[in-house]
């Protein structure tokens, strides 16, 4: 089991839910290291330099250890 995410923290997205290929922005997400900004009250994950939020459910993604 992945530990919480937590502020700080780097994170690697591995493949956003883009659609079907519908939203580019979510596409160009994959692949790219992003540093969490806050965790909401939903659990999604929002990072600094992305304006999207990851969503645990529907999109993988994994903790960079540093």
């Amino acid at each position: 089991m992945q530990r919480k995410v937590k502020k700080g923290d780097l994170i690697r997205v591995i493949k956003m839910d883009d659609a079907d290929g519908k939203d580019w922005a979510a596409a160009k997400m994959n692949g790219q290291t992003y540093m969490v900004d806050f965790v909401d009250d939903a659990e999604q994950i929002h990072v600094y330099g992305s304006g999207l939020a990851i969503i645990p459910e529907a999109d993988k993604f994994e903790i960079v250890e540093q």
